[in-house]
C-alpha cells in the first residue's frame, strides 16, 4: 500500500513539472505575431523615477537572447552588473547600480525579447524614461558606409557613439556615452540626447566590447566635435581599419647566418642605410620580419641604420649593430611564386615574388614559349625590380611581336636559373601561362571625370573578381581614357592621394586625421558599381562622384544608390613609373 502511495505520488509530481515547463504547444496554426508588450514599470515616458528594477509584461511567452548584446541602453550603464531573467510572460532587469541624476535613459531591445513558439522578436520594442521631470529628445542621425570594408555587401554590428566633450575617455577603452545600432543598409538614429557638445564615433564591434579594437576593427570619428542642440540629420562615417598599436621592434638576433628583426606590426615603408647595401647586404620582409642577410661577414657585426614607418604614420629611427655568424644549419631553399593566369594585349608582363633575395640569373634558361618549339629569349633588359632596394621582387616584360596570334604563351624558366644570396639555385622548373587577348574582344575606351578638384588621383579598374586590371596616376587633370580594355564586368575606383605617396592612407585617431577619401563609380542604370565593357564599344561620361567625408554632411543620390555595393581596397603601392 504505502509503495503505491509513493508511486502516485511520483507520479503527480511529475506531471505537475510538465504543465509548469514553458515550451511551444503542439499542432495548431502557425503563430506568426511577434509578442506585444502590455506594460512595463515604469511606464513609457516616466518622469522623476529611479528604478532599481525594470519589469516588461508581453502577451506571451517570452525568451531574451543575448542580453549584454541586444540590448542597448543609453546614457551607457554598467551591463555586466545588470541581471536579465525572463519567465513565463515576463522580463526582469535588475539594474544593481544607481543612475544619474536628471537624465533620460532609453532601453533599445532589438530582437533581445522573441517568443518561444517560433522567435518571433517584439517589434519596435523601447522604454524610455527620466530621472528628472522632462524627456530629453533631441536626436543625431546618419549613415555609416565602409571605405576599407569587410568583405560582406551588409553592413552587421556597427555602433554609433557619442561621448560627452567633458568626458576622458575614447573609443578605444570604455563605450561611449549614447550608443545607436546602424541597420544593415547603414542607417543608424540616437535619440533622446541632451543638448551638449560631443565626440562623434562609429566602429564594427565584432568582438562585442563596446569599445574600438583598432587591430581588427574599422571604425571612423568625427575630427570636430559636434554640437546637439537641435535635430541632426546627414552625419557620415565612412569606417576604415588603422592599427595605433605601438610601431616598435620586438626583437633583433642572429639567426643562422642571417639577422632577424622582428617588428610589432608590419611596416609601410622601410629605409636601409649601410655603405655595403645591394652589394653585400640584402633584406627580404616577411610579414613583420625583416630578415638581412651578408655575403662574407661571418662571426662580426656591422652598424646598420634603419627607417620604417607603418600605414598610420609612426616610425621607426634607430641604428643597431647586426651580427652574422658561422652556422652549419641547412639553408632555407630558394622558392618563387609566379601570377599566372593574367591576360595582355601586346606586352607580357609577370610578377616574381622569391622568399629570399636572389643576386644572380642565368638568362640562358629563361623564355617565353608559344608552341611547343618556339620561344622569345628573356635577357638583362626585360627585367626590373619592383622596388630598386629589394631584391625578392622581379617585373618581367617582353615585347612580343604582333604577328603571333592570340593564345596561350608560357613563361619559362629552368632548374637552376636564379641564384639567390645564400648561392642556393632554384631546384624546380617554373612555368607560368599567360593569355594573348584577341583584338575583336577589346574595348574601343572608356572614359570619365572624377568629380573632385584634388590631384592626384589613383585611378583604378578592377574586374569581378575584385583584381586590380589597370592603374594610372592622374596629376593634371580629373579626366580618364583607357583603351583596349577587354570585355566583361568591371568597377572603377578613384583614391584622392593627398599625400602623394601612391597608396591608399588611413586616418590617425591620435591627430584627428581622416583617411584619404575613396570614390567609385555608380551605375546609374541599376544602382550598383558594376558596368560592362563590350567589344568594339565605347563607354563615355563613367563619372566617379565625390562622396561625404566624415561628419556633418548630406548625402548625395548617387551615393544612395551604390552604398551598399562595397569592396576591399587591398594595400598597394603604385610604380614610380606609372
Amino acid at each position: 500500500m504505502k509503495v503505491n502511495n509513493l508511486l502516485l505520488l511520483f507520479i503527480a509530481i511529475i506531471a505537475l513539472l510538465a504543465c509548469a515547463r514553458e515550451s511551444a504547444p503542439m499542432g495548431g496554426p502557425k503563430d506568426e505575431e511577434p509578442p506585444k508588450l502590455l506594460k512595463s514599470d515604469p511606464a513609457h515616458e516616466s518622469l522623476n523615477v529611479r528604478p532599481e528594477e525594470i519589469n516588461l509584461e508581453f502577451s506571451e511567452f517570452i525568451k531574451v537572447e543575448n542580453p549584454n548584446k541586444q540590448i542597448i541602453i543609453t546614457p551607457r550603464i554598467n551591463t555586466q552588473e545588470m541581471e536579465v531573467v525572463a519567465l513565463r510572460n515576463r522580463v526582469r532587469i535588475k539594474l544593481n547600480q544607481e543612475l544619474e541624476d536628471s537624465t533620460t535613459y532609453v532601453f533599445n531591445f532589438q530582437q533581445s525579447i522573441k517568443d518561444i513558439t517560433e522567435n518571433n522578436p517584439a517589434e519596435n520594442l523601447k522604454l524610455v524614461f527620466s530621472t528628472g521631470n522632462e524627456i530629453d529628445s533631441l536626436k543625431f542621425s546618419g549613415r555609416v558606409r565602409f571605405v576599407f570594408p569587410q568583405k560582406e555587401k551588409v553592413i552587421k554590428d556597427v555602433l554609433v557613439g557619442l561621448y560627452d566633450i567633458a568626458d576622458t575617455t575614447d573609443l578605444f577603452n570604455d563605450p561611449p556615452y549614447y550608443i545607436a545600432q546602424a541597420d544593415t543598409s547603414g542607417r543608424f538614429e540616437i535619440t533622446n540626447i541632451k543638448a551638449g557638445t560631443y565626440r562623434a564615433v562609429a566602429w564594427q564591434d565584432e568582438n562585442n566590447t563596446l569599445k574600438v579594437e583598432s587591430k581588427v576593427e574599422p571604425y571612423a570619428y568625427f575630427s570636430d566635435s559636434v554640437v546637439i542642440d537641435e535635430n541632426i540629420d546627414g552625419a557620415h562615417f565612412n569606417l576604415f581599419r588603422a592599427d595605433l598599436s605601438a610601431f616598435s621592434i620586438n626583437r633583433s638576433s642572429p639567426t643562422a647566418t642571417n639577422y632577424d628583426i622582428v617588428l610589432s606590426k608590419a611596416p609601410a615603408e622601410i629605409n636601409l642605410d649601410h655603405p655595403d647595401l645591394n652589394d653585400k647586404l640584402f633584406y627580404r620582409l616577411s610579414e613583420r620580419t625583416i630578415r638581412l642577410y651578408h655575403t662574407e661577414m661571418r662571426e662580426d657585426s656591422t652598424e646598420v641604420r634603419l627607417s620604417l614607418k607603418d600605414t598610420v604614420g609612426f616610425s621607426i629611427d634607430t641604428a643597431l649593430y647586426a651580427t652574422f655568424e658561422e652556422s652549419t644549419r641547412n639553408k632555407q631553399k630558394l622558392e618563387l611564386t609566379v601570377d599566372s593566369g593574367k591576360g595582355f594585349i601586346r606586352n607580357l608582363t609577370a610578377q616574381l615574388d622569391f622568399n629570399k633575395p636572389v643576386v644572380n640569373i642565368n638568362y640562358d634558361s629563361l623564355m617565353v614559349r608559344y608552341d611547343t618549339a618556339s620561344f622569345i629569349p628573356i635577357t638583362r633588359e626585360n627585367l626590373s625590380l619592383l622596388d630598386s632596394s629589394n631584391y625578392t621582387k622581379y617585373i618581367v616584360r617582353v615585347a612580343l611581336p604582333d604577328t603571333l596570334p592570340a593564345g596561350t604563351y608560357t613563361l619559362f624558366a629552368a632548374d637552376s636559373t636564379f641564384q639567390d644570396v645564400e648561392g642556393l639555385w632554384n631546384e624546380n622548373e617554373v612555368e607560368a601561362n599567360y593569355r594573348k587577348i584577341k583584338s575583336d574582344n577589346l574595348s574601343d575606351e572608356i572614359s570619365g571625370v572624377i568629380e573632385s578638384d584634388e590631384l592626384p588621383i589613383i585611378l583604378q579598374l578592377l574586374n569581378k573578381r575584385n583584381e586590380i586590371v589597370y592603374t594610372t596616376y592622374l596629376t593634371e587633370s580629373n579626366r580618364f581614357r583607357i583603351t583596349n580594355i577587354e570585355a566583361g564586368e568591371y568597377r572603377l575606383r578613384a583614391i584622392i592621394d593627398r599625400n602623394s605617396n601612391r597608396r591608399w592612407d588611413p586616418g590617425n585617431y591620435n591627430d584627428l586625421s581622416q583617411p584619404e577619401p575613396v570614390y567609385y563609380y555608380v551605375n546609374p542604370a541599376n544602382g550598383t558599381r558594376e558596368f560592362t565593357i563590350r567589344p568594339n564599344w565605347s563607354n563615355v561620361d563613367l563619372n566617379i562622384a565625390a562622396i561625404p567625408e566624415t561628419g556633418l554632411t548630406q548625402t548625395t543620390d548617387q551615393e544612395e544608390e551604390g552604398m551598399d555595393f562595397e569592396i576591399e581596397i587591398p594595400e598597394f603601392i603604385i610604380p614610380e613609373e606609372l
